[in-house]
């Protein structure tokens, strides 16, 4: 919508192939040589939904068509390597086939990372392929691909490249490390989580490299899809609701979500709701403290959606059977339920260890449910905390804390407790604060262009002066 010219490209993967969307072959087959071996490949074309945006896959049966994408019975796929190093060798075969006119290639996570390394080692002195950048966004620095030393032979690159300043680490071939040695420039989600992850632990081994290209790190939140995530026009909803009429809406939200899931109907309880994995790095190890010690004497409500680790299913079954009316937990995947509980929750909490965007806290302001968050990478960025020492102003949106203690935890959702139930004028303010602010796509892909162009300034400059 800005008027640049955008096509993505994916593995045709089988959970792609079966979404519903219109797809269609193209005349366009190559073959890719991994290891002795030659694998055939074909680009199908498609659009993506609602844009006319192309969207081109790569179709490989034998390493795409699977149950699920990296994994599955919980084991990686053995051979996701030779699997990524298809893929990243059929996208640079596409744009030459093609002769796509490509200025810049936005590369995205591990699986992506052996394009720079194949434009910078292989194809510099390849016309069609010598003035492309690389861009390379880092979404977790925890998923890094790496993969047994042996490996490095599927990649087709000189095995001198495989030494500890290139793509070696700690014995074994690392996708990610290779993707940032080789990338023009690298951006993470947030602007926080771009400087977290430049010193331990967050930058997960990869600190002291990332610093020392510290000049071409930067950080880009992620938007949201108010098309989708918008409580004036969400489907989902029993009672859509705008700013002007967010009491009402809420209210009735509120209602109907209680009694969904066998709460006690009140609207002067808080309401505090969480949606996601059930996991210690989304800060569920302060969130059981705090529930078990609130339970037995507390006037506030929890309902939890999401999946996780054994542990944490365990103890809120126990909490629901102890306080049924008090706690409400569904183990599964339901994206109508997500919707109501980010319209019906008074608060929503994300206490994560890390978190290097996080998308829940921005769809929690558009619909007025007040965010509870640990300062760190894309929450930090995004949620300005009340404090008793400064009044809700232009930009106070939410509550948060930095120590990752139960105690602190607890000590901000009393605050915001105690503002619901005894400050509206102070309430009212923080919800319809957050309700205003724009974190829509149309911001950050303002800031994706002018990345992209600085990009490309940076390479013409360079050009002139040689």
């Amino acid at each position: 919508r800005l008027g640049e010219h955008v096509a993505g490209i994916m593995p045709a993967f089988r959970q792609a192939l079966t979404c519903g969307q219109e797809i269609a072959p193209t005349d366009c087959e190559f073959q890719i040589e991994i290891a002795g071996t030659l694998r055939k490949g074909r680009l199908l074309q498609s659009v993506l939904p609602n844009t006319d945006a192309p969207v081109y896959l790569i179709e490989q049966p034998h390493y795409y068509d699977r149950a699920e994408i990296y994994f599955e019975n919980g084991q990686d796929y053995p051979d996701n390597c030779e699997r990524f190093i298809f893929f990243c060798r059929a996208v640079l075969e596409v744009i030459r086939l093609r002769g796509m006119p490509v200025d810049v290639i936005h590369c995205n996570d591990w699986p992506t990372c052996m394009i720079p390394a194949l434009l910078k080692l292989e194809h510099a002195d390849t016309p069609e392929f010598a003035k492309i950048r690389t861009l390379l966004t880092i979404h977790n620095m925890a998923y890094q691909g790496h993969f047994d030393g042996g490996c490095m032979s599927l990649t087709g690159l000189s095995a001198d490249h495989f030494n500890p300043e290139e793509m070696e680490f700690h014995g074994g071939l690392n996708f990610l490390k290779t993707g940032v040695v080789f990338a023009d420039a690298l951006n993470t989600v947030s602007e926080r989580y771009a400087t977290e992850i430049q010193s331990p632990p967050l930058g997960c081994g990869l600190e002291s490299l990332l610093a020392s290209r510290h000049d071409q790190v930067s950080g880009i939140i992620n938007g949201v899809d108010y098309s989708t995530w918008n409580p004036t026009t969400d489907p989902y909803l029993p009672q859509n609701y705008d700013i002007d009429s967010w009491q009402t809406g809420k209210a009735i939200c509120k209602q109907a979500l209680q009694e969904r899931v066998g709460l006690q109907q009140s609207q002067e309880i808080p309401l505090i709701g969480l949606v996601g994995r059930l996991a210690g790095q989304k800060g569920w190890d302060l969130v059981a403290r705090v529930m078990e010690r609130w339970a037995p004497e507390r006037e506030v409500q929890w309902v939890v959606l999401g999946t996780g680790e054994p542990r944490f299913h365990d103890l809120l079954n126990q909490l629901v059977k102890d306080y049924p009316t008090k706690i409400a937990a569904s183990f599964t995947f339901s994206d109508e339920l997500a919707h109501w509980i980010e319209a019906g929750a008074d608060l929503f909490v994300m206490p994560s260890q890390y978190e290097p965007c996080g998308l829940n806290q921005l769809y929690s302001l558009k619909y007025g449910t007040v965010p509870v968050v640990r300062a760190t990478g894309g929450l930090a960025d995004t949620i300005n905390g009340f404090s008793p020492e400064v009044t809700a102003n232009g930009t106070t949106n939410g509550f948060s804390f930095e120590a990752y203690e139960a105690d602190d935890l607890e000590m901000s959702l009393d605050l915001a407790c105690d503002l619901f139930c005894n400050n509206q004028e102070v309430w009212s303010h923080l919800v319809e604060t957050g309700m205003q602010q724009d974190w829509s796509w149309s911001r950050s892909a303002e800031r994706y262009v002018s990345l992209y162009r600085s990009m490309l300034a940076t390479e013409t400059n360079s050009t002139s002066q040689q």
